[in-house]
């Protein structure tokens, strides 16, 4: 039996399903029922049963949440003793969009916490922060991609991150309004995630291709559409500070882009130094939906 499970276990008690109970850890549901598999395999019978296609507690189960919930408090107890000892380096690779947008709070809370532990933030585009981690060069990375299956590493999904269409405020309203001009589209390097998705949009929906003004950061990009030189597709959570502003207004549209996320990657499944394992708690705790779910009903 590993502690993980039993957070599995408590976690779909809490939320009422398997799907939220991944959602809310970050696993894939593969992952979450072959945990209950384990446990059940081990402790000899099911813990939950379906009725009326909803979710409950059986006999044993109801049995094991008073004990689970003993153990994750002793376990937690136990975590809070090596508080003090977190120390050494922590390395980091993101995206320059999520270091502006979704790093910030995290790497304030977690410095106030672990004062002694020294923060090396490289920002690159999605594909160089996994080489960086698969090359061992960094301890956690950030990407923005669509949906991630596989087992190079183990990840967690934090966000879906809506893709939006901005332009001047002079400019036009609608997109279509801009297919088949010689606007420039306005991006960042060859390989960033969300250039990749609208650029691949484009030419499955035969959408003439516009011409591409390559910029070196964000805020470049963000300055050149506001003076009315083009168009951009950036993260929604990058630019609403602008869109409140009205130095950027968002066009309107019906097309259907790729749903992008953002995940947060190590390389092993298992062990991480404390100030990583720390690190790695903190963020799934601050990105979580605030909304409440159901509870389970037994």
């Amino acid at each position: 039996m590993e502690i993980r499970q039993f957070i599995t276990f408590r976690t779909i008690v809490d939320v009422g399903s398997y799907t939220n109970a991944a959602n809310k850890l970050g696993y894939t549901q593969s992952t979450i029922t072959a945990h209950i598999q384990a446990l059940e395999q081990q402790l000899g019978g099911p813990l939950f049963s379906y009725v009326k296609r909803e979710l409950h507690l059986t006999d044993l189960g109801r049995e094991l949440v008073n004990m689970v919930d003993e153990l994750l408090d002793s376990y937690h107890r136990i975590e809070k003793l090596n508080d003090s000892k977190v120390n050494g380096e922590l390395k980091i690779a993101a995206p320059e969009s999520l270091t502006i947008s979704r790093l910030g709070p995290i790497l304030k809370t977690y410095s106030a916490r672990y004062p002694e532990v020294k923060i090396k933030l490289s920002n690159g585009t999605c594909s160089d922060n996994q080489r960086e981690l698969m090359n061992g060069n960094v301890d956690v990375a950030f990407m923005l991609w669509p949906e991630l299956d596989t087992d190079k590493y183990a990840f967690h999904k934090l966000h879906h991150e809506e893709i939006v269409l901005v332009a001047s405020p002079e400019q036009e309203d609608h997109f279509d309004d801009y297919k088949g001009t010689d606007i420039c589209f306005v991006t960042n390097e060859e390989g960033c995630s969300y250039r990749v998705m609208f650029e691949e949009h484009l030419i499955k929906h035969d959408i003439p291709k516009f011409q591409t003004m390559e910029l070196w950061s964000l805020e470049a990009i963000k300055q050149v559409v506001a003076s009315g030189l083009g168009i951009a597709a950036l993260p929604l959570i990058t630019v609403e500070k602008e869109l409140e502003k009205g130095t950027l207004k968002q066009l309107k549209h019906t097309e259907r882009f790729k749903p992008i996320y953002s995940y947060m990657m190590v390389r092993s499944k298992n062990w991480h130094s404390p100030a990583v394992d720390k690190f790695l708690g903190l963020t799934v705790e601050l990105s979580k939906d605030k909304a409440e779910n159901p509870w389970l009903r037994s």
